[in-house]
Order: structure tokens, then C-alpha cells, then sequence
């Protein structure tokens, strides 16, 4: 538990520190350098200057890193410090971490759109999106220290050299810390603008690449790291809202004065689709909230039922009009029409609940006059940087500040601002007392935002020597990207290709779950090259070999994954191995090895390897965790996980119902290879999770010779398959 009045604003930190600061520009370090004993000066360059990194330099040699990503165990807090710190060739024992502010004008990386910045750690861009900024900037703080003690010593600064903190002149044997050489800092003229190929050779690296321990787990093994859910107040109160169980619709309240008597309550809420309490303790607002008498109304969801919905989507689906085209390349119906065989196959998935560890929580006090606020919140952030809180208090941006603390899980759930935004209405009406706002378990899965329910139908053809001529992916569900991403084949060499998405909407809350469309998509594409190699008489590695012929680092993926895993040794008895290529920003081929009990339809995955090409890896070994726990998380989704609703209401409501992978189910094994590469980093913590469903069902494919088409495979559909 932790008691804070602490005011955490930059400006105040600045104010009360030493040494010098290094104002980071767009293009690296900008050409001033300002003591920190002057806050005047600093909030004029704060004023003036578009920073997106600050880095303070202290004279016991300390060097304090800004991390502008959240962290939710992904390893952001270490990867992107590490990655300035190598450039200005840093003692990395004497780096220290803190979280930014949220000011994405400040701190933003280059967002999808031309000119923008965001502060959003989603889609496994973080690493990939900051790293040249970091590099360059690293490397023109080393400038700035080599050039100091090059007018210091009175020596030409090209003899000099740099190394764990310190500049050495070899000439006269002498060397000083970056610590000891703050007095004499001046900012030069000018700074190099240094391209690529001037910074450092990915050979020289000394950071990068190694396996650096992250710097957040001893405080999260220790107990003292601070997640929002562990912040307390003087004089906190506590908010929790009952949402119902039917999507969209609108309560009315016909206890409230009985509510209101109840011990503890101080106020009821209410909102568009929940009535909210606010009672002095949280077992206060529970019991209130079990209390309440509501009569809730119909909504779009109503009557939506999620197992009988997929007969609409396959009508969907056959009607002749387009839906929105995403991919159109050459000519389908052509290829379609002259092909020796077509084959027509529909994959379906569930909804999916997002199962973050941290339950979903905040703490917002509002100024007594309405016009500031102060948030502590666990967030993936998002385009907007101060998470919906200016809008609902009618105040400025500035005049909300936003505390990151770590994150209980993500996995897109917390790129939502809902339980921010609640949070804040809350405690509009409370200020100045501090509210904490905590969805129960039951809120979470009763109401989540789930990833969305599809089906897609794939049809393929092929010639007469078994080369696919032609792909068409439809894809029929609601949410967009949410269920359309992730259908390109960029890396399969197919002539003529289709990828459409149509629309069915059902009024079920829906967000981005990791990895977002690659799971289901991916599903079904890789199960469709599967299914046509089987039936031509291929080894899917053969297909996918053929396939991958114009892209080089595709195919050196699935030649290592084959070779690791003896995809051509003879398999146990009783076991097969499935295969599945995934591209998401990094490109991996993964190969699993299952069996199945015939008589209670339960698979098993006793080992998985994974051939993963990255781009330059600044953290092998987190590397490797994030790949297993992508591969666990996919197992969870695959074999157990499964939303239903009936008559609009979310059936599962807690673990009990809503069946998570456990310990005794995990792979015996889970190997990851990764090849060397110097290309620029790309994210890795959603390229394993997609890659499961297709290879356990292509491993299913093989042992039984029964296609696995629908999500989650649950014992009774496994059943249901190995019967049909």
C-alpha cells in the first residue's frame, strides 16, 4: 500500500534537481545545454522547444532516462533507455528509469499519420518506433561529452574515445566520467546530424543484444513496484458502478433511498448504462452495489444469441454485393474460372475476454474549484494523452496530469479510457476528495470489450500443378480492424488476391485484444494452405517453401523452424506436428507437436519452437519471454477461452466459468531461435500468440485428418471433429 501526496510535475523535479539536463529534440539533442539549478531557464526551453525525451546527467555520474511507454511487463522501461544509453556509451549500472509525463507533443513517438505523436503502447510499435530517435539523441549526448572534454584538456577531438561512462584521451593516458565532467559542460555550435550508417555498427554493440536484467523486476519482486492499483490517499473514498449484463442498455434506479441509507454511501451516480456509488470504503460500495434494485432496458444487444448468430454470418457472407475491399490484387474471378481446382472453406472465432491480471482501476482527485485534476492510472495510453479526463471535467489538457504507474496486464484492454473516464465523473462530483474507482472481476468479464466474433470464408484456387493461382478472404463481424487486420499475404508470392470486410453488428462492446485480427485471421489462412496441401498431396512446408520463394527473410523463418523442430523425423507415436508462419512487424514460423485424448476430445501441446526474425533485438532474452508468453496466452485463447451471450447477456461471469490454460497444461517445452538480423527493431510481443490456433489446428489436421474450423477448440468440438 502506498500513501502519497507526492507532486510528481516535471517542472517541480526540475526544480529540485542538479546537474544538467539534455533537451532531446526531434532531431536529437537540441543545441543548449541548461543547468537544472536554473528553473527559469528550463521552463522557457520546455516552453519553446518540441522535446520528446529528457535526460538529466548528475555529477556522481548518475544518468536519469525519461521512459515514455507504458510498461505492463513487455520491457519497454529497459529497452528503450538501453538503447540511448548504447549510443552515448553509458555505465549502465549508473542509469536510472523513470516514466515520463504524458504529453505526447513532448514525449510522443511518430504516430500512423503524417505529422503526428503518439503516447500509445499498442500493436508491438514501441521499440520500433523510438529507436532511431533514441540512438541518434544517444549518440549526440556522447558528442556533446566527448567535445567538453576536448576543450578541456585542450586536445583535438577526434583523438578521444569513450567507453562505460568515461572519456579517455590514449595519448596522455587520461580519462573522465561523464560525472566528473558536468562543470565543464558547454553545448557546441552544432551537433552532428548523424545518419545510420555514423552511429554505431551493430558488431560494436555492448548493450544492445545482450541480456541487460530489466530494470523493473527486482522492485516487482521485492513488492515495492507501484501499480494504480496499490496508490492510497488521505481521505480517499471509493466509486464501483454496476454496468448489468446486457451491453448498451439503460438502468433505472427504484431503490435509492434505501441505497442511499446504507453505511458508508455518500452519493449514487448515474450514468447513461450504470448507476454508480461512492461510499467510504470499497466493502461499503459493494455491498451498496449488490443491493441495488434496477430495472434495465432493451438494447441493440438484445436477443443477439452468440452461437446461433454464425447462420446469419454465412448468408452474410454468400450475398453477392462487395463488402469494404482491403485487398484487390490482380484478378480473382479470372483465376478463379481457369483454375484447375477451387476450394471454399468457412473458419469461425467466439468472443474472447482480455483476462489482464490487475484488475481495471484509477484514482482521480479533482481540484475543489473544478479546474485541475491529477490521475493515477495503469494505461496503455492512447491518442489522447490525458485519457478522456480534460472532456469530461470541461478543463484544459494542461491542467490534467497524468501519473503512469506499472501495469497488471494490458493485451489491449487498457488502451480503452472507460474506467478512466468513470473514474473522472466520479470524482467530479466528490472533489477534492480523491476517488478510486475498481471494476470487480464480474464488472470486467459481465462488460468487458471483447475481441470481436467473425467468420471468415476463405476460397483458393489452384492449377493443374498445384500452385495457388488465386486467395479471397471475406471477412463477416463488427469492429473494422478489430476483425478485418491482419488478411494481407505480403509474404506468400499469390498472383490474385481479394480481402474484404462485411459488417454485422450486434451492439456488443469490442476492443483490441493482442494482436488483434492476426489471431483469427491468421487461424484461417494458414488452417485454408494446410488444408489445399493436404489435398494435393504436399508437405506444408513444401507449399509454404514455394510460396515464400520472393521473400528471403519469410523463408529463412520456416527453414529454421523446420530444422529445429525435425519437422522430417518421424513423429511419436500418437503425436503430429502443425506449422503456421505469422507475420506482425517481426516474422515467425512456428512448429508445434500435440496429441489428443480421442476420448474426452482434450489436446495437448507438448512442445513448440519458434524461428523469429526480429530485426536487430536490443533484449534477447526478454525476447524469448515475451515469445513464450505469447505462445501460452495463444494456447489459453485456442483450447479454453470462450464469451457466450444469450439473449444479448454475457453468460461467464468470473474464473470459475470462463476457463483460463493452467499450469498443468502448459508445453513441456517452448524453443525460440533468433536469427541475426540489422534490420530496425520490430515488435515481437504479438507475433507468437497468432501463430497458435493455426499450427495446433494443422497438427490436429495431420494426426486425425479432420480440420479444425472453429474457435476455441473445446473438448466438444474436438469431439464433434474427430466424429464428423
Amino acid at each position: 500500500m502506498i500513501s502519497t501526496k507526492t507532486d510528481f510535475s516535471r517542472r517541480k523535479f526540475l526544480k529540485s534537481s542538479s546537474g544538467v539536463a539534455l533537451f532531446i529534440g526531434v532531431a536529437g539533442i537540441l543545441p543548449q545545454l541548461i543547468s537544472c539549478k536554473d528553473p527559469n531557464k528550463i521552463k522557457k526551453q520546455l516552453a519553446q522547444q518540441p522535446i520528446t525525451a529528457w535526460v538529466k546527467l548528475s555529477e556522481d555520474g548518475l544518468i536519469t532516462i525519461y521512459n515514455p511507454a507504458a510498461e505492463m511487463g513487455q520491457g519497454s522501461m529497459t529497452s528503450l533507455p538501453l538503447i540511448f544509453a548504447e549510443e552515448m556509451d553509458a555505465d549502465w549500472s549508473m542509469v536510472k528509469v523513470k516514466f515520463s509525463p504524458q504529453e505526447s507533443e513532448t514525449y510522443g513517438s511518430p504516430g500512423w499519420a503524417p505529422g503526428s505523436k503518439l503516447m500509445f503502447t499498442v500493436g508491438s510499435r514501441t521499440t520500433n518506433s523510438y529507436y532511431n530517435v533514441m540512438r541518434k539523441a544517444g549518440a549526440q549526448a556522447r558528442y556533446v561529452l566527448m567535445n567538453s572534454a576536448a576543450k578541456h584538456w585542450e586536445v583535438p577531438i577526434s583523438e578521444l574515445t569513450t567507453s562505460n561512462s568515461y572519456v579517455h584521451h590514449g595519448k596522455t593516458n587520461q580519462k573522465i566520467s561523464y560525472g566528473d565532467l558536468v562543470p565543464f559542460l558547454e553545448m557546441p555550435e552544432t551537433l552532428p546530424d548523424y545518419s545510420e550508417a555514423q552511429l554505431k555498427n551493430p558488431k560494436e554493440f555492448q548493450l544492445i543484444g545482450k541480456d541487460i536484467p530489466r530494470t523493473e523486476i527486482p522492485a516487482k519482486v521485492d513488492g515495492s513496484a507501484i501499480f494504480a492499483i496499490d496508490i492510497r490517499m488521505p481521505e480517499m473514498i471509493y466509486g464501483v458502478l454496476e454496468r448489468g449484463k446486457l451491453h448498451g442498455s439503460k438502468p433505472s434506479l427504484t431503490n435509492e433511498a434505501e441505497i442511499l441509507a446504507m453505511e458508508g454511501v455518500l452519493r449514487i451516480i448515474p450514468l447513461d448504462y450504470a448507476i454508480g456509488i461512492v461510499a467510504k470504503t470499497l466493502e461499503q460500495a459493494l455491498n451498496a452495489k449488490q443491493s441495488l434494485k434496477i430495472d434495465w432496458s432493451e438494447s441493440k444487444a438484445s436477443g443477439h444469441n452468440s452461437q446461433e448468430v454464425y447462420a446469419t454470418y454465412e448468408k452474410i457472407a454468400s450475398q453477392n454485393e462487395k463488402g469494404k475491399v482491403i485487398i484487390e490484387i490482380g484478378d480473382v474471378a479470372k483465376a478463379r474460372r481457369t483454375a484447375a481446382k477451387t476450394y471454399e472453406v468457412d473458419y469461425k472465432n467466439d468472443y474472447v475476454y482480455h483476462a489482464q491480471m490487475e484488475p481495471l482501476n484509477a484514482v482521480v482527485q479533482v481540484a475543489e474549484d473544478g479546474g485541475s485534476a491529477e490521475v493515477w492510472v495503469g494505461s496503455q495510453q492512447g491518442t489522447d494523452t490525458k485519457l478522456g479526463v480534460p472532456k469530461i471535467l470541461g478543463i484544459a489538457p494542461e491542467k490534467v496530469n497524468v501519473h503512469l504507474q506499472y501495469l497488471g496486464g494490458g493485451f489491449g484492454r487498457r488502451s480503452m479510457n472507460d474506467f478512466v473516464e468513470e473514474c473522472a465523473i466520479l470524482a467530479k462530483e466528490m472533489a477534492p476528495l480523491p476517488v478510486k474507482l475498481i471494476w470487480t472481476r464480474e464488472d470486467d468479464v459481465t462488460y468487458g470489450a471483447f475481441r470481436p466474433l467473425s467468420l471468415q470464408r476463405l476460397t483458393a484456387s489452384t492449377d493443374a500443378e498445384g500452385n495457388i493461382t488465386a486467395f479471397s478472404h471475406s471477412v463477416v463481424g463488427d469492429g473494422g480492424n478489430l476483425v478485418a487486420s491482419a488478411v494481407a499475404n505480403d509474404h506468400y508470392d499469390i498472383p490474385n488476391q481479394f480481402a474484404e470486410w462485411r459488417e454485422a453488428s450486434n451492439g456488443i462492446r469490442l476492443k483490441h485484444w493482442r494482436a488483434v485480427g492476426h489471431g483469427p485471421n491468421k487461424f484461417a489462412i494458414e488452417s485454408m494452405l494446410d488444408e489445399i496441401a493436404r489435398d494435393q498431396g504436399l508437405d506444408p512446408v513444401d507449399l509454404r517453401r514455394k510460396l515464400m520463394a520472393k521473400s528471403p527473410r519469410a523463408l529463412a523463418t520456416l527453414e529454421k523452424a523446420a530444422k529445429i523442430s525435425n519437422w522430417n523425423s518421424p513423429p511419436l507415436e500418437d503425436r503430429a506436428k502443425g506449422m503456421a508462419f505469422v507475420e506482425h512487424g517481426s516474422l515467425g514460423t512456428g512448429v508445434c507437436e500435440i496429441s489428443v485424448d480421442r476420448s474426452t476430445g482434450i489436446i495437448k501441446v507438448h512442445h513448440f519452437w519458434i524461428a523469429l526474425d526480429a530485426g536487430v533485438v536490443v533484449q534477447p532474452d526478454n525476447v524469448k519471454a515475451q515469445m513464450e508468453g505469447g505462445i501460452i496466452m495463444g494456447m489459453s485463447s485456442v483450447l479454453k477461452e470462450q464469451i457466450t451471450i444469450v439473449d444479448g447477456q454475457v453468460q461467464q461471469s468470473n474464473y470459475h466459468d470462463y476457463q483460463l490454460l493452467r499450469m498443468q497444461d502448459i508445453p513441456d517445452s517452448i524453443e525460440t531461435i533468433i536469427l541475426e538480423s540489422s534490420e530496425i527493431p520490430e515488435g515481437v510481443g504479438e507475433t507468437a500468440t497468432p501463430m497458435v490456433a493455426c499450427a495446433i489446428a494443422n497438427a490436429f489436421l495431420k494426426l486425425t485428418g479432420k480440420p479444425l474450423r472453429h474457435l476455441p477448440f473445446s473438448p466438444e468440438r474436438v469431439l464433434q471433429a474427430l466424429n464428423s
